[in-house]
This record gives C-alpha cells, sequence and structure tokens, in this order.
C-alpha cells in the first residue's frame, strides 16, 4: 500500500478504541492497538522505521475491529498476535516452554514430565532444568513404584512389564500392590513435589551409605548423584522478596541483540522465588527498545494468566494504555533503584544477558542447513506390521518444542512399502495446505523419518503437488542427517541434531501409538478362531506382539494367556 492507499483507508475509519491490521494475502502481517482508530492508522501513511515501511509496502488491505474501552483494545491486541503470529510485530516465541511434573487422575495415578498436561492432572512445576527433574521422577519411581507408563499399556495386562522387574514400578495392573498401598505411596510423591525434600532424600541416603558399607561404590555414587539432585530439586525457596503482604511478585529483566530480544522472568509466591524462565521475542527498532519489549510482553504473557500483585521491572514500559490496564488490575509497578528489589531486578537482567547471546536449537539448526531459522518443523513417520494397519503421523514443534493441537494421524493404504507410504502421507499434507483444509501454518521444514529413500519419497509427493517446503530427513541407525547437499554425521552434542533427534523421536511415537491402536480393530485371522471374542484378541496381539508372535507361540505359551484353555490353544495352532 502506498500513502495515499492508507489515508484513504483511515478515513473510513471510525474515531473509537480499538485494533487494527494489516494484511497480504491470507496473511496478517501487523496488528496495533489505538485510542482514535482513524488518527493512528493515518500515521501509517509515513512510517518512521525501516521495518513499519516495509510491512506497509508489502500489505494489501487495513481491518479494523472496535472496542469499547482502550483497555480492551489491549487485551484483543494482545490476543491477535499470540494467534496469528504476525511477522512484523513483537511476538512472544516460546511460551510455555518449560517441563512439568504431572500426576495423572486416574485410579492410579501415573507420573511422568511432561509440557502438555492432562486435563485434571495434578501438576507441579514449570521447571528449568529438564535433566533434574527426569532424575528426580525416576529416583521418586525406584522408591516409590509409581507407574509411568501410558492408559493404552497399563489396561488388559497378564504381567507385569520390564518396569516392575527393574523396580521402577509396583505393578498395579496385575494387582502386585493393592490400591490403597499404591495411593499412600503416591501421597508420599505428592509430599515430596510440594516440597518435603526429606521423604525422597532420606530413602536415598540410607541407600548411599549401606551401599558404601558393603563396598559397592559405583551403587553408592549414583545414589549420592541422584541425592544432589534431590537436594537441588527445590532450590531458590530460600530467596526472600522484601514485600510480603504481596504475595505473588514477578521480576522482569531484558536484554537485546540484534533483531531479538531475551525477557528473563523470576516468579515469587509467599515472599520465596518458585521458580525462574526465559521467552524469546523480536525486538523493536528504535532507541527505546527495552520499553517496547516490556510493553508487548507484558499484555501477551498476563492476558491468559493470572497477574501478579507486584511487577518489578528495570525501566518503564511507557505504555499508558498497559499502565491502565495494570492499574485498574491492582498491581504495583515499580523500578527499584536499591535494597533487595533492586538486586533481583539485576538477577532477572542477568539472566536475560545469560541467553541473549546463546543460540538457541532452531537457530543452531539454520546455521547448519544455511536456512532461515526454523520456527515450525514438522515430523512425519509411518507405522504398520508387514503392510498392515498402516498410519502415519504429523507432528507440529513451534521454537523447538512440542505443539500438541498441531498433532495429525493418517490412515494410509495398506502396503508394505516404506517409500510409498512416506510419499502417500507428504502428498496428504501437501494437498490439504494447498487446497486450504489445514488450518495450521505452513512449516518452515519437514522432517522425515528415515534415510534418503524415504526423502526422495517424500521430495516426489513436494514435487508432484508443487508444495514448497524444504525438507529433510534423520536416519535412526547412526543419526545421520540427510539434506539436498549430502549426509552429514553431527557431533552427538551437536544442539542442532538434538532439535531433530527431539522432533523424529516424538512423530514416531506419535506414529506407533496410532498404528496399536488401528491394529486392534482391524481384523486378523484370530477372527476366525471358535472362542476367540474382541478381548480375548486383544489380549493375545499385546502378549505376542502380532498374528505373526502368535503363530510362532507354543501350545504351552498360548495356554498361558488368561481366557485361552488348551482347547482354544489347539483351535489358534490349527488356524494359523
Amino acid at each position: 500500500m502506498d500513502a495515499v492507499a492508507v489515508r484513504e483507508r483511515a478515513n473510513d475509519l471510525p474515531r473509537e478504541p480499538g485494533v487494527y491490521h494489516f494484511e497480504a494475502g491470507d496473511d496478517v502481517l501487523y496488528v496495533g492497538k489505538a485510542v482514535d482508530l482513524r488518527d493512528r492508522v493515518r500515521s501509517y501513511a509515513d512510517p518512521r522505521g525501516r521495518r513499519i515501511r516495509r510491512m506497509v509496502d508489502a500489505a494489501e488491505r487495513i481491518d479494523f475491529a472496535v472496542t469499547d474501552t482502550e483497555t480492551q483494545a489491549l487485551l484483543l491486541e494482545a490476543n491477535l498476535i499470540k494467534r496469528h503470529q504476525p511477522r512484523y510485530n513483537v511476538r512472544l516465541k516460546d511460551d510455555k516452554s518449560y517441563p512439568l511434573v504431572q500426576l495423572t487422575d486416574h485410579e492410579f495415578p501415573r507420573i511422568e514430565v511432561t509440557r502438555d498436561p492432562e486435563d485434571g492432572a495434578t501438576v507441579f512445576g514449570p521447571f528449568t532444568n529438564k535433566g533434574r527433574v527426569e532424575t528426580v521422577v525416576k529416583a521418586l519411581r525406584e522408591t516409590y513404584g509409581i507407574r509411568g507408563c501410558s492408559d493404552h499399556k497399563f489396561a488388559n495386562r497378564d504381567r507385569p512389564c520390564l518396569d516392575y522387574e527393574m523396580g521402577l514400578c509396583t505393578a498395579p495392573c496385575t494387582a502386585e500392590i493393592g490400591a490403597e498401598e499404591y495411593l499412600a505411596d503416591t501421597e508420599s510423591v505428592v509430599r515430596f513435589l510440594e516440597g518435603e525434600t526429606g521423604v525422597l532424600a532420606e530413602p536415598l541416603r540410607g541407600e548411599m551409605e549401606r551401599a558404601a558399607q558393603e563396598q559397592a561404590f559405583e551403587r553408592a555414587a549414583a545414589a549420592r548423584d541422584k541425592l544432589d539432585a534431590v537436594e537441588a530439586f527445590h532450590e531458590g525457596g530460600g530467596e526472600a522478596v522484601v514485600n510480603r503482604e504481596e504475595e505473588v511478585v514477578d521480576v522482569l529483566g531484558v536484554a537485546v541483540e540484534g533483531d531479538s530480544a531475551t525477557v528473563a522472568r523470576l516468579h515469587s509466591e509467599d515472599g520465596k522465588l518458585v521458580d525462574r524462565e526465559r521467552h524469546r521475542v523480536d525486538a523493536p527498532e528504535g532507541e527505546e527498545r527495552v520499553a517496547a519489549v516490556l510493553a508487548a510482553f507484558i499484555p501477551q504473557f498476563y492476558a491468559d494468566r493470572r497477574l501478579p500483585d507486584a511487577l518489578l521491572l528495570p525501566e518503564r514500559h511507557g505504555d499508558a494504555d498497559v499502565d491502565r490496564w495494570l492499574e485498574a488490575e491492582s498491581v504495583a509497578v515499580r523500578v527499584p533503584g536499591a535494597g533487595r528489589e533492586a538486586t533481583l531486578v539485576d538477577l532477572a537482567l542477568k539472566n536475560a544477558r545469560r541467553t541473549a547471546g546463546e543460540a538457541d536449537d532452531a537457530t543452531a539448526l539454520a546455521r547448519r542447513l544455511g536456512i532461515d531459522r526454523p520456527e515450525r518443523i514438522e515430523g512425519f513417520d509411518v507405522s504398520h506390521a508387514q503392510g498392515k494397519a498402516v498410519v502415519g503421523s504429523d507432528v507440529t514443534f513451534a521454537g523447538g518444542s512440542p505443539e500438541k493441537r498441531g498433532y495429525r494421524r493418517k490412515k494410509l493404504d495398506e502396503t508394505n512399502d516404506d517409500y510409498g507410504n512416506m510419499r502417500e502421507l507428504v502428498r496428504w499434507r501437501a494437498l490439504r495446505s494447498l487446497e486450504g483444509r489445514d488450518d495450521r501454518p505452513d512449516p518452515d521444514l519437514l522432517l522425515i523419518d528415515g534415510g534418503e529413500g524415504q526423502l526422495g519419497a517424500a521430495r516426489d509427493a513436494l514435487a508432484e503437488t508443487g508444495w514448497d517446503v524444504p525438507a529433510i530427513a534423520l536416519a535412526k541407525e547412526k543419526e545421520l542427517v540427510v539434506t539436498d547437499d549430502g549426509v552429514y554425521d553431527w557431533e552427538g552434542d551437536d544442539p542442532a541434531l538434538h532439535l531433530l533427534q527431539r522432533v523424529r523421536d516424538e512423530a514416531h511415537r506419535f506414529a506407533v501409538q496410532y498404528h496399536q491402536t488401528v491394529r486392534d480393530t482391524v481384523s486378523t485371522p484370530l477372527d476366525d478362531v471358535s472362542g476367540i471374542g474382541p478381548e480375548l484378541r486383544k489380549r493375545l496381539l499385546r502378549r505376542f506382539g502380532s498374528v505373526e508372535g502368535v503363530r510362532k507361540a507354543s501350545r504351552d505359551e498360548l495356554a498361558s494367556v488368561d481366557g485361552v484353555g488348551e482347547s482354544t490353544a489347539d483351535a489358534i495352532d490349527r488356524a494359523l
């Protein structure tokens, strides 16, 4: 749009508060709020910054929405930015990217580390050190035997799984432990996660001392390492915030480097720091860049969260609308100059600066591949049993983290052809995008689970449909990265490789999970065996893995399955 077009459009707008957005095609380029829509949009006829000038040049039209108040405009702007992720706005990139620990809402709760907790689960966190969290959860399972398996694996078991043999689970699935005793152990786990460190530390300390007395020094060292992780798990709990009358206080620090910025947030409750986290945002142009980052971050981050009682900042954000909103919500905003609060702001700034200079995994991957930073990556995998129950998975990662609402899965034609199945899966995804039937944004990169053959099949589908998205593959056996330019063996500690492995492993997990579901519902030769109903068929397939596994099982092994007597075992043997 040129200056004349912007002024003409502005003349059509009301002189009321609201939100406006510049658009091109189906994309929202920029979202802004205004006290007076007409005056604010007219100002874009002569934009000051280069970035905004490029945005106006690329725009094809301007849309708007009127609100009753300036505060409503502020919150609507934040929600639209989070929904559309416009390329020219200051955007919060990696919200909700830290691990949580959940105990699921089941008769026998499951414990796991997750970034996407289930409805009804008891959730603890978030935590910033994923490795420590995983160590502690494993120690909890070893001590209290809380299950970690999926509900699919838990249901209809005939005998305990390997976790029971390894001492990680007390096997409530096969009644090796009663419900009352299991829930008592679960309560001990809850007490630890709520802050009672001794519930886990004391058993570990006793284990370490017994191992040392028995001169089992490797076992003692392992127990010591777990104990160190456990005792550090609730660290930060002794750091007091000055004003204890304010139950919840957040401290923000901002570091700007180039066209990106890092916002570090320290979160305190009841006078103690309980969490530290960092978020990446696009940095605006201009002189007051820190203030602009704060003005954009605060409404986007807190629009759907509980606001703190107080917000400590390194400097004023300078946005009157944000000030009015925070004041209306009774949030005290301070820029401390000295004392404990100033020390906390300095700590937040150090956290932000420490991260600002570090390349994240997606940036490292971009440098490796020589492409723009892949904000959105989709991973593809196919799972089947010798051409039966063939399914494909399509998982989405945004900002380096799984985006579960972007997961898709598809039943494929039943052919024992890995390359053909991958070609069909990628072609399905491409056509959905090109025909406007997929509500997800196009990814920046496709990751194929497999080697050169699977990648070649995916590229055939892309060429056939004309969907212009770069694709690479990651082969499992030697973790080789396959690209247009060749095959690469990256170092095991390469952050770019770690990102690809996370996407690949999640695509594989999601495909296998769906395959198991489909496999249990398709017809098999077992359906024709007299005396075998749907439930017994499921038990046989879960016990032996497949119809082929049932075929290879001896009569004694078949008869050991609950519900299979000698006559049924003979019938299975004859039929297969």
